[in-house]
């Protein structure tokens, strides 16, 4: 990539340029778009044309303020469609944006990097808004003090390794009765509840890609297994459907250390006093019975 040449080229002031987006969703699958009348390639991409995607102007600054702009387009089977929109797979995805020379497509500058924010559909088109990366600034960050474990299960902090036994099972779905519930057939070698607070992932199916959050997990009176998820799928789960489920954890020190024998890496403080302990306030009661003992201290 040759932005010295870029730079030349746009200083002769008859200029060949055109604008490039690639967009990497979190599933991994990227795509490629061009405002030029013609399709471009460069990095293993191949920028589309003719998908109809433009980008309002871009505001950027040198200090901390968070960079952002919109990208405007058409929904198109073979470009953005509205389901993986509705399915949530664009949500957080990666945007680079480029300049580039299209007579010569070594000439190019990343002009913008960052990711898909809020996205609107409407009468057949989507506006999605673009955060640069200073947005992640405004996030909070830090180490709260607190009696529960602190870590992402299966993280560095917390130091579980999820390839090892016991610790996921990939099934096939049996039965989805409701939105929030999917049936298995029985798992042996798995205890009652061991996936309630882990995470439902999908791997193949309509809703491929898409993992939420487990509420409870049980055995049915004919020894099927039942999940029940947090919140629904934005996508369809069908039977015959495979999906992994990761076990568990309820972030309290009983639970890393019998369920995972890992109290080691507990990142909470299980002794911390809590909040009813500011309030407390000297028993008269232990006072007096102290005081017929002979003894000059006060229970609290």
């Amino acid at each position: 990539m040759s932005v010295a040449e870029l730079e030349a080229h746009l200083g002769t002031g008859h200029t060949t340029v055109s604008r490039c987006w690639k967009i990497t969703r979190n599933d991994g699958e990227f795509l490629g778009f061009t405002d030029h009348d013609r399709d471009l390639s460069f990095d293993g991409v191949d920028f589309k044309a003719e998908t109809g995607l433009t980008a309002m102007a871009l505001q950027q600054g040198t200090g901390l303020a968070v960079d952002n702009t919109e990208a405007l387009g058409a929904l198109s089977s073979t470009a953005i469609r509205e389901e993986d929109i509705e399915a949530g797979r664009y949500d957080g995805a990666e945007v680079l944006a480029y300049l580039v020379n299209w007579a010569d497509v070594s000439q190019r500058k990343v002009l913008f990097r960052g990711f898909i924010g809020e996205v609107r559909r409407t009468d057949g088109q989507f506006q999605a808004e673009l955060r640069g990366l200073t947005d992640l600034l405004n996030r909070p960050i830090g180490r709260a003090y607190q009696k529960p474990c602190t870590a992402v299960f299966g993280d560095r902090s917390c130091g579980v390794d999820l390839d090892a036994p016991g610790m996921v099972a990939t099934v096939v779905v049996q039965d989805v009765p409701e939105r929030l519930k999917v049936r298995f057939a029985a798992m042996h070698g798995y205890d009652v509840g061991w996936f309630e607070r882990g995470a439902f992932q999908v791997i193949d199916g309509a809703a491929h890609g898409l993992s939420v959050a487990i509420k409870r997990d049980i055995t049915l009176a004919d020894g099927s297994r039942e999940i029940e998820l947090w919140q629904s799928l934005r996508a369809e789960l069908a039977a015959g459907d495979t999906v992994r489920l990761v076990a568990g954890c309820d972030k309290r020190f009983d639970t890393c250390v019998g369920k995972f024998a890992n109290g080691v890496n507990f990142q909470g403080f299980p002794d911390i006093p809590g909040e009813d302990w500011m309030i407390s306030q000297p028993s008269k009661n232990a006072q007096r019975k102290s005081k017929r003992k002979g003894l000059n201290w006060i229970r609290l």
